[in-house]
C-alpha cells in the first residue's frame, strides 16, 4: 500500500513541478516580451493551461497534506472519535463525488477532441484532460486515505475497527 501511495505521491509532485515550470515560463516569457515590446500572443493561453493542470496535479497533494480549504473549527470541537468519524465522511464523500463525476469529465475530454485553441493550436482535449485528472486524482488521494483511516483507525495503529 505505502509503495502504491508513494508512486501516486512522486507522480503528482512530478505533474505540479512540470506544469508549474511551464506556467512560470510562460510569465515570464510575457514579462519580458511586454518590457521589451510586446508579448507573444501564446502566453497567456499557455499560462492558462499550465494553471488547470498544476491545480489538476495539486488537488490530490493537498488532500493528502490536509491543505484543502477545510472549516474543521467545528470538527475538532467534537468529543470522543467525532472528529476522525467526520474526517473519515470526508474522504468517502470526496471519492464518491469524483467517482460520480469521472464519466462526465471523460465526455468533455472526448468533446475537446473537436476543437483547437485559438493561440497554441493545442487540441483541447488535451487541455480538458485536466478536469478529468484532477478528479482521478482525488478519487486516488481520497480512496488511500479511506484504506488508512480504516485500517490505522483514529489512534494510528492497525485494527478492523470504525470506532475510531
Amino acid at each position: 500500500m505505502q509503495r502504491i501511495e508513494k508512486a501516486v505521491v512522486l507522480i503528482a509532485k512530478i505533474g505540479v513541478g512540470v506544469s508549474f515550470a511551464i506556467l512560470i515560463g510562460a510569465v515570464l516569457t510575457q514579462v519580458l516580451g511586454r518590457t521589451f515590446g510586446s508579448s507573444p500572443v501564446w502566453t497567456e493561453e499557455l499560462t492558462r493551461f499550465a494553471m488547470l493542470f498544476t491545480v489538476a496535479f495539486g488537488a490530490g497533494l493537498a488532500l493528502r497534506s490536509g491543505d484543502m480549504v477545510n472549516v474543521d473549527i467545528v470538527c475538532e470541537a467534537l468529543p470522543g472519535a467525532w472528529p476522525w468519524r467526520l474526517r473519515l465522511f470526508s474522504a468517502a464523500a470526496t471519492a464518491l463525488l469524483s467517482a460520480i463525476l469521472i464519466p462526465a469529465a471523460w465526455r468533455y475530454v472526448s468533446i475537446g477532441a473537436l476543437q483547437t485553441s485559438p493561440a497554441l493550436g493545442v487540441r483541447m482535449n488535451i487541455i480538458h484532460f485536466s478536469v478529468f485528472a484532477l478528479l482521478v486524482g482525488l478519487l486516488v488521494f481520497a480512496t488511500l486515505r479511506l484504506v488508512t483511516m480504516i485500517w490505522f483507525g483514529s489512534d494510528g495503529h492497525p485494527q478492523n475497527r470504525l470506532d475510531g
